[in-house]
């Protein structure tokens, strides 16, 4: 009897992540179907991972993407998402658009360009949210964050409150930008992450996005469904779905939202 080896068959999917982060993988592994693989090409550039030119129209992809893009256009993909939150964030409305295609002519091949930002703009629309409550990781700096619900606001959407999760108090007197390098991405508790967004989340709000790809939750999705009553989306979990849609691939997956039930 011949085992699973998740070879691809069905699907095969690149992924451009942070050089430094394990969760987005992790995550995207524990929500694979059967024969749909993902593969990662690590990018070390600050966000936004393309830069407008000056007519505010086209972009420049950083090298570590130009890179990736090589290596992935030789591995006959069915898609390719830019899974950093914050690139879109930073880069703002119309960036996804131009990156989409600069991507695409890069890649040279028909595999399918997203973004995150794209994917969980997507998932709250097939989720009917209009009025997301945000939930940000703790490394997100206060420019990021506001760039984040403007984004958003953007994007048509009406953000009914936002939250920076607190990690705690070993954590809390660190400036945002020192949480990862001293080890907050390795020291998640999803616990705790349920625990704030039960309690923060505001009545107004008609649905919950947890925002970023290295910002450990899919694993309390469920749960916060079943408690809050309301759709909840992340990061991951929104790239993944948009992904099987956009490649046709059948799925219902169970344990990690609505989203990815059928």
């Amino acid at each position: 009897m011949l085992q699973n080896d998740n070879w691809g068959s069905q699907a095969r999917y690149g992924m451009f992540i942070v050089g430094s982060e394990a969760v987005p993988e992790a995550e995207w592994w524990a929500m694979l179907p059967d024969n749909v693989s993902v593969h990662a090409a690590r990018v070390t550039a600050s966000a936004p991972w393309a830069h407008w030119q000056e007519n505010r129209t086209d972009v420049d992809l950083a090298d570590d993407v130009v890179r990736g893009c090589q290596q992935f256009a030789a591995m006959r993909l069915s898609a390719v998402v830019v899974g950093h939150s914050s690139s879109s964030f930073m880069g703002g409305k119309g960036w996804d658009e131009a990156v989409v295609k600069t991507l695409s002519g890069t890649l040279g091949t028909d595999a399918t360009v997203t973004t995150n930002g794209l994917d969980t703009i997507a998932a709250l629309h097939a989720s009917a949210v209009r009025q997301p409550f945000l939930v940000m990781p703790p490394w997100f700096n206060d420019k990021t964050i506001d760039a984040g619900v403007r984004y958003y606001k953007d994007h048509g959407f009406e953000p009914a409150g936002h939250l920076r999760y607190d990690p705690g108090p070993e954590w809390r007197d660190l400036p945002p930008g020192d949480l990862y390098p001293r080890g907050m991405g390795f020291a998640q508790e999803v616990e705790a992450l349920h625990a704030q967004i039960s309690a923060a989340c505001p009545a107004a709000a008609d649905g919950v996005l947890i925002a970023g790809t290295g910002f450990r939750c899919v694993a309390i999705l469920n749960a916060l469904e079943e408690g809050l009553k309301r759709p909840v989306i992340s990061a991951n979990q929104a790239s993944l779905w948009h992904c099987l849609q956009m490649s046709g691939v059948p799925f219902d997956i169970p344990g990690y939202g609505n989203l990815l039930r059928n």
